[in-house]
């Protein structure tokens, strides 16, 4: 039901009901249109437009897909961890995300280094990327200081994968930007498609998880769903370089 391909033409607003939906998958089924606009914060059109995206004709009918979507899933949901994470590799065992994936490792394959960039934690997982990559066959190297200088020479022939949870900080859109100006291609990994840095790159590829902060600033957003998307990228990288 909640394909990566559906999720991802979810625009913000939208987002925000699909957010609430799979948080409170119990509650939502008892919910009015009424009742589930105004908790997720936003109009009874903005729900409708949901449901529509979701191949649902109105309300009605999504809380009938969604209801046997939980009885075809709730024992896995249990079993396996938080609805969240499962809901996202559901979203990505499609063929659709695939072809994602395989887009993705061409770009790669025909660059001649790759360079992952990040910051914060986003930088700790850009350091794991570029040793994995380096790993299977595909010399890497990372960057975690955002104010580090771009100069022609390193952004000749390579490509910047650039990891963001938000896709909206200032630092890393100035830094994307700079490799952009410098003719390096960019490949994004962000937790949506319509952020700044999404629209800014060449290549983006999307998870949706929701965001999850510690007082407003401190970002504890779960990193599963880049961890699995970097190791799917690295393992095919290997097959396609053997």
């Amino acid at each position: 039901m909640f394909t990566h391909a559906a999720v991802a033409n979810l625009n913000g607003l939208e987002m925000m009901v699909y957010n609430f939906v799979i948080k409170n998958r119990d509650k939502v089924m008892y919910m009015t249109i009424r009742e589930l606009a105004d908790a997720a914060g936003v109009s009874t059109t903005t729900v409708l437009r949901f449901c529509r995206k979701l191949n649902c004709e109105g309300y009605s009918e999504f809380r009938v897909r969604f209801k046997l979507y939980l009885e075809q899933n709730d024992e896995q949901l249990v079993n396996f961890g938080p609805s969240e994470i499962i809901s996202f590799f559901k979203s990505t065992n499609n063929e659709e995300f695939d072809n994602l994936i395989d887009q993705a490792v061409d770009i790669i394959c025909s660059s001649e280094r790759i360079i992952f960039v990040g910051a914060g934690t986003s930088g700790a997982l850009a350091k794991y990327g570029a040793r994995f990559f380096s790993n299977v066959g595909k010399f890497s190297n990372h960057i975690d200081d955002p104010y580090f200088p771009v100069t022609n020479d390193m952004a000749k022939n390579a490509l910047a994968i650039v990891l963001s949870v938000s896709g909206e900080t200032e630092e890393i859109l100035r830094f994307a930007s700079q490799f952009s100006l410098h003719n390096c291609k960019v490949l994004s990994i962000t937790s949506h498609e319509n952020s700044a840095l999404a629209k800014l790159a060449d290549f983006n590829i999307s998870w949706h998880i929701p965001l999850t902060r510690v007082g407003g600033v401190y970002d504890i957003t779960t990193q599963i769903p880049v961890i699995y998307i970097l190791e799917t990228i690295g393992r095919k990288l290997a097959k396609k370089m053997a």
